[in-house]
């Protein structure tokens, strides 16, 4: 081997050794980076040439695990969205347990109105029964209220959803240009295309996606069920949000918005073109969960007030007149059942907050002056109405015949149960998710073998650095004779 040779190929030994150096140190840095994923320098013999030849940066990915982590985080993503709204559901229901819960309340009432039967003369129980019939209303009254504010963030977030997607998409689409510009000028692409795969992860929470890989290191997008979401150009959303979201507006009469994706209409159910992501988890809030929700509390509440609005039970009312319970302060009619456990409330005329003319209660609402006191007869009609089983159908509570208090029950022991398959569905999802990225993680740097690289450099560098040295000294000495 010539000198020339050695000097050569110990030059390209330093080159690699320094470039090699470069990568480990990066990843070194970038430990605890999320997102970022090990690379490693790939080299190769120089052949008949000498020496050694420095290749591309190469970025360790195992794309089974990395699809299998997006997977598990969007199933997970999906999952939080529908537990977060059962269990606040549950929490506006009340469980077993709970003193506030409205089957307490509806116990509190009866307990309340025995007394009151006991004892027809006493002002103290007749006040008494009216507070518990306002305080279950009012609890009654909030669920509802709570299930419309839950509803309405669900519009919200699905409006957010989308506009953070649109933005990911279009970013995602400028990397795929700086990544093709930086391969042309022969540019180190691996901390692009981490930012790529960032932007991947982005849009699979909320849309579970497929990865296509087109020319020139570009990458195309589409749902798992085909629709294009980003190949060549990114796919234009439509959707319009609406400000106040009412119990009477759904997707069926049109007076809610579903989704398109470059004008064609998306079936937007939890099985459908966008499901098992963070999206259809939404949608499925505001157009399923949150709407029987609503028809349970509706049931309970149109069923609680005919119980009370029938002229069988108070003979002092009209055919039209309101009962102990009323739609907004007047007479409830069925075929406006939509929406009225959000406006139940409490005859003016015997709440302690209105007229407070208790009195009414023991002798009759419509009761032109007071009875007498001892009269038990409607008193002893109201405990009748309650124990009475009327024919309901709702999806929580079913189809069948029940008294008030089983509705009640039913209703909360409904939502307790879908709160705990929820729960269920989001701890199997969370540590599956956990443990694929746990799987991920093993893939990525580990800083001891780095660091043992790294010896292992310093050692071929400096043995790299003595060979010029000793090509130096021999070239003096040439020079010396």
């Amino acid at each position: 081997m010539s000198l020339s040779s050695a000097l050569s190929n110990a030059m390209t030994g330093l080159s690699a050794a320094s470039r090699s150096t470069s990568v480990v140190s990066d990843n070194l840095a970038n430990a605890l980076t999320e997102g970022y994923y090990r690379r490693t320098l790939e080299l190769q013999s120089n052949g008949d040439a000498g020496g050694v030849r420095v290749g591309s940066v190469k970025r360790i990915v195992d794309p089974a695990i990395q699809k299998s982590v997006r997977s598990a985080e969007a199933g997970y993503a999906a999952n939080s969205v529908t537990a977060d709204f059962y269990a606040r559901v549950s929490d506006l229901v009340g469980t077993v347990n709970d003193g506030y819960s409205i089957a307490q309340r509806m116990t509190d009432m009866e307990s309340a109105l025995i007394e009151a039967t006991s004892l027809p003369n006493s002002d103290a129980r007749l006040n008494d029964f009216s507070m518990q019939a306002e305080e279950l209303a009012e609890s009654l009254k909030e669920a509802a209220d709570g299930v419309s504010a839950l509803r309405n963030k669900a519009e919200d977030s699905i409006s957010s959803l989308i506009n953070g997607l649109e933005q990911d998409l279009e970013d995602l689409d400028n990397m795929n240009g700086q990544i093709l510009a930086a391969r042309v000028r022969g540019l180190d692409t691996a901390g692009l295309e981490d930012q790529r795969d960032n932007l991947i992860d982005s849009i699979n929470e909320v849309i579970p996606v497929q990865i296509y890989e087109r020319d020139n290191d570009q990458i195309a997008l589409y749902t798992q069920s085909g629709v294009k979401l980003l190949d060549g150009s990114v796919a234009e959303f439509t959707f319009d949000d609406t400000t106040l979201v009412t119990p009477y507006m759904t997707l069926d009469n049109g007076q809610l918005s579903g989704l398109e994706i470059d004008g064609v209409a998306i079936d937007t159910s939890l099985n459908g073109k966008i499901g098992g992501g963070s999206l259809a988890a939404q949608f499925h809030v505001r157009d399923v969960a949150a709407v029987q929700a609503q028809e349970d509390l509706d049931t309970m509440a149109g069923d609680l007030i005919l119980r009370f609005q029938d002229p069988a039970v108070d003979p002092t009312l009209a055919a039209t007149d309101p009962g102990i319970f009323t739609d907004t302060g007047g007479f409830y009619d069925t075929a406006d059942e939509v929406g009225i456990a959000n406006r139940i409330q409490i005859n003016n005329v015997i709440s302690m907050s209105g007229d407070a003319e208790t009195w009414r209660l023991r002798d009759g609402l419509n009761a032109a002056t007071i009875g007498e006191r001892g009269d038990t007869t409607i008193l002893n009609n109201y405990g009748a109405a309650l124990e009475a089983t009327n024919t309901i159908t709702s999806p929580g509570l079913g189809s069948g015949d029940f008294s008030a208090y089983s509705i009640a029950a039913n209703m909360m022991t409904s939502f307790t149960q879908e709160y705990n398959w929820a729960e269920q569905d989001q701890a199997f999802s969370s540590a599956i998710f956990s443990d694929m990225q746990a799987r991920e993680l093993e893939q990525g740097v580990d800083t001891d073998a780095e660091l043992q690289t790294l010896m292992m450099l310093e050692t071929i560098y400096s043995a790299n650095a003595r060979m010029l040295q000793a090509i130096d000294e021999m070239m003096q000495e040439l020079m010396g004779l």
